[in-house]
């Protein structure tokens, strides 16, 4: 009868202990989005007459949303993230004139993001 409740107890503290890794990858995944973010829009921003590399770096920084997504522990910000990453990877930057409006579009959704980020954040 004893073994009852040290299982019962055992099973809590398991899902205690789940929940904690949890709210650690969110807090951890939280960090990594916004670092990436930075850094791709930092790359992004030199890359104006350079229409291909701009294209490789938001198709670099789509590869590392993707990764902090699947490990976001967290439904809203991993779709968040995912959705970004799926937006910068479907540019095509063919010119000057393309890369200007990409990089607006980046802005303007990685704005979105860096909302999103903050309201589940927190």
């Amino acid at each position: 009868m004893r073994l009852l409740p040290l299982a019962a107890a055992a099973a809590v503290g398991f899902t205690v202990l789940t929940t904690g890794c949890s709210t650690v990858d969110k807090a951890q995944a939280c960090i990594e989005a916004n670092r990436v973010l930075a850094d791709t829009a930092a790359k992004i921003s030199g890359l104006v007459d350079d229409p291909k590399a701009m294209e490789q770096a938001l198709r670099d920084g789509a590869v590392k949303l993707e990764g902090v997504a699947d490990k976001a522990g967290n439904t809203t910000l991993n779709e968040a993230l995912q959705d970004l990453a799926d937006t910068f990877k479907k540019l095509n930057i063919d010119d000057a004139n393309a890369a200007v409006d990409a990089a607006q579009k980046v802005a303007t959704d990685t704005a979105r993001t860096v909302n999103t980020i903050a309201q589940e954040c927190t």
